[in-house]
């Protein structure tokens, strides 16, 4: 019982370091989508935190989903944060899915650098909207009377981009549309793509139905901001994602493989990246790898 605990964890190890080196030449590759990526994110939040210093508390717009659910109020509004949190989580444990199981359709560089094309768009898209219109925010802390309503006129340079977490989330005026919804349908097509459990995608749109709704209760959202990032947010990854070129369908066979620095495939970690115990890979695919590398051939 033991060796079989032995050798089965061998085998992880092995999986683990095949797929990190597959992995590692694919991040040297495409670094600079990834950083460009990251980047955008920071730029992201530099203009919701520009739009706080612009936002003025008003009168609460009137709101068709403010009048249809009860409102949580400011002792549940963590509710929504949390299945928020669940679904980001959830989501980037699974692009890390690879490096454990067998059964794998994605490489992790690859499908973020996907993620973080569609995310650039739809940020890109809602910072022109909030900028255009900047609305009284309707969360507690937007409320006339409320000390954080406002940001005060910054000292320096510095503290305008220094952004801390806290202030991400007691942020207002960045309404339109959605950034909990952007990243939380993002993650959901994403995985309906390339996800492998139907269940698991069925749950994942009610989820996001769920959110949308707790969002709207917990009076963070106008509904506008909530409808206007479903239709748009799908509609951009649709245009996006034809523009994209394909990613390779591992469990096809198509795989990036390592090669040795004499041009030879690794056979051990071959059939570990493959996540099979050595079926045989078209002949044709494995010369065109012994030639041109560790590259991504279409």
């Amino acid at each position: 019982m033991s060796f079989y605990i032995g050798r089965e964890a061998s085998k992880i190890w092995k999986r683990i370091c095949a797929e990190t080196t597959t992995e590692i030449n694919l991040l040297l590759e495409n670094w600079k989508y990834i950083l460009g990526g990251l980047i955008c994110q920071y730029i992201h939040g530099l203009a919701a935190r520009g739009v706080h210093y612009f936002h003025h508390p008003g009168p609460i717009l009137q709101d068709t989903g403010f009048f249809l659910l009860p409102e949580l109020g400011q002792d549940r509004a963590y509710v929504s944060e949390s299945v928020f949190t669940f679904v980001f989580l959830s989501f980037f444990l699974w692009t890390f899915h690879p490096f454990i199981f067998k059964s794998k359709k994605i490489y992790t560089v690859l499908i973020w650098c996907r993620v973080l094309a569609f995310l650039v768009a739809c940020q890109i898209l809602r910072i022109i909207t909030f900028y255009s219109t900047i609305l009284p925010g309707p969360n507690y802390h937007c409320r006339e009377g409320s000390r954080r309503a406002t940001l005060p006129r910054p000292d320096n340079l510095f503290e305008v981009l220094l952004i801390i977490p806290r202030g991400v989330l007691y942020g207002c005026g960045d309404l339109i549309f959605s950034s909990h919804m952007i990243f939380s349908l993002v993650f959901v097509r994403t995985y309906q793509k390339y996800g492998t459990r139907r269940f698991i995608k069925q749950c994942a749109w009610l989820v996001v139905v769920v959110q949308s709704l707790l969002i709207i209760a917990s009076r963070k959202h106008y509904t506008v901001d909530v409808v206007v990032a479903w239709y748009t947010v799908n509609l951009v990854v649709f245009f996006v994602d034809h523009k994209l070129p394909e990613l390779p369908d591992r469990s096809l066979g198509t795989v990036l493989l390592p090669v040795s620095k004499d041009g030879r495939m690794k056979e051990e970690n071959t059939k570990l990246v493959n996540g099979n115990s050595g079926e045989p890979v078209d002949r044709v695919y494995l010369l065109l790898v012994t030639f041109f590398g560790s590259h991504y051939i279409k």
